[in-house]
């Protein structure tokens, strides 16, 4: 019944423009994923949300977008070039490769039983020239994580914004890791898109701050809509924690192949801008006016993947229900996260009084609502499609409005309607989706 869930999640996300194979005309490149009409709307949806929580409806955090292509010598102090690898083994049979911490049997293939290699370690970042020469000197790395652009820009924003501890910095942009095992649909892959905030704290404060993000976040899942009994925190032990953490607190979703992470917030303790500043030779220590110390913050960091935050709210919303002898289906979504709040339906497409009326109506509404319109088969078919996306209303014109001018509003989880004046139906969906 789980795995028949996610086969259903990956197939209404084909079949309804969430989510497509990447460059699927040419048999598709393995784990790349395109994002369609509904897709690109429920993520940006999803950032919008994240981006209104974490930075405008606070005081001490500010936004920023920093480049993905950095310097060489970030990753050196980062200690992505030391540290940041998973060791692998390879069937010397079939040539598949596997993360040695996931082989129960390290000496065995468990695709065709076939014997492997001593592991060895595989460095997760993609390599690439800068310039037009390809030598070793023009050699840089495309980012794994967003975070070092917030850290590099420390004494950029303390120049420029002038902020006082405790403050932080946000940003949501792409990164790329070469994941030796990726799959389980877009949970991980090698090109993903991170929500992260560098939260720096004076280093008596860590351990409150750490726990008031903990729940900050926990909570920010609740309010959109994802069912408590979902979602768990989970501390990592001291054998699992970066080399640069002195503690971490995964948020972890129950996917259908069982509970995995979703957000992780950690104390980065003072590491990262400690290394930064020795290995660029510039003065990253804090400024306290009120004491006249200077000294490294430490920095909380709450670190969420926005693919698998989408996927998360789609499992968590899709909903099957039996209606007249058939089964419905609904995504469920959060009016934040939906991504059409409104379609507008009529009702008979042979009939061109009513479609004209029907686009007007659709058109006025577009200038403030997110609307669809759909005339592109039968009412039932249209009603069927729409909550399949977890469009909210549904907008019905048909042979009476002519006559009373009024439509018919049909609510997405209720299946209930009524009629409501054309004069007053922006007004009405209005207050319904505030």
């Amino acid at each position: 019944m789980i795995e028949n869930l996610m086969d259903k999640i990956v197939s209404l996300c084909k079949r309804r423009g969430f989510i497509f194979q990447g460059s699927e005309i040419y048999g598709g490149l393995a784990n790349t994923w395109d994002y369609g009409p509904y897709g690109v709307e429920l993520k940006n949806n999803l950032k919008r949300a994240w981006w209104k929580a974490c930075v405008y409806e606070r005081n001490d955090v500010f936004g920023m977008d920093a480049a993905i292509l950095m310097h060489p010598r970030v990753w050196e102090a980062s200690g992505h070039v030391e540290n940041f690898f998973d060791l692998k083994s390879d069937c010397k049979n079939c040539k598949r490769r596997f993360k040695t911490e996931d082989l129960k049997d390290k000496s065995c293939c468990p695709e065709c039983g076939g014997g492997l290699t001593e592991s060895r370690p595989f460095n997760l970042m993609f390599k690439t020239h800068q310039g037009p020469v390809e030598d070793d000197a023009n050699i840089i790395h495309i980012r794994p994580e967003t975070a070092q652009g917030m850290f590099v820009n420390f004494s950029n924003i303390l120049d420029s914004k002038h902020p006082r501890l405790p403050f932080g910095l946000a940003q949501i942009g792409k990164s790329f890791r070469n994941e030796i095992t990726p799959g389980n649909f877009t949970f991980r892959t090698r090109e993903f898109e991170q929500m992260e905030i560098e939260y720096f704290v004076k280093p008596p404060d860590a351990e409150k701050a750490l726990q008031e993000w903990i729940q900050s976040r926990f909570d920010w899942y609740l309010s959109m809509g994802m069912k408590k009994e979902n979602l768990r925190k989970r501390q990592h032990g001291k054998d699992e924690l970066a080399h640069y953490a002195h503690a971490c607190m995964d948020i972890e979703y129950n996917f259908p192949f069982g509970w995995s992470e979703l957000e992780g917030i950690a104390n980065r303790s003072d590491y990262d801008l400690k290394q930064h500043a020795q290995y660029s030779g510039k003065d990253l220590q804090y400024f306290d006016d009120a004491t006249k110390e200077r000294f490294y913050p430490y920095i909380i960091e709450p670190s969420g993947g926005v693919d698998r935050a989408a996927l998360a709210f789609l499992i968590d919303a899709y909903h099957e229900e039996e209606v007249k002898g058939q089964t419905r289906v609904v995504l469920k979504l959060n009016k934040g996260l939906a991504p059409a709040k409104v379609a507008v339906l009529p009702l008979l497409r042979n009939r061109p009084e009513i479609v004209e009326l029907a686009k007007k109506i659709a058109q006025d509404l577009k200038k403030s609502i997110i609307t669809v319109y759909d005339d592109t088969g039968s009412i039932g078919k249209l009603y069927r499609r729409q909550d399949e996306v977890g469009t909210l209303y549904c907008v019905t014109i048909d042979v009476q409005t002519l006559e009373d001018k009024q439509v018919t509003v049909r609510e997405r989880d209720s299946m209930l309607q009524e009629r409501i004046s054309i004069d007053k139906l922006k007004e009405f969906l209005t207050n319904k989706l505030s």
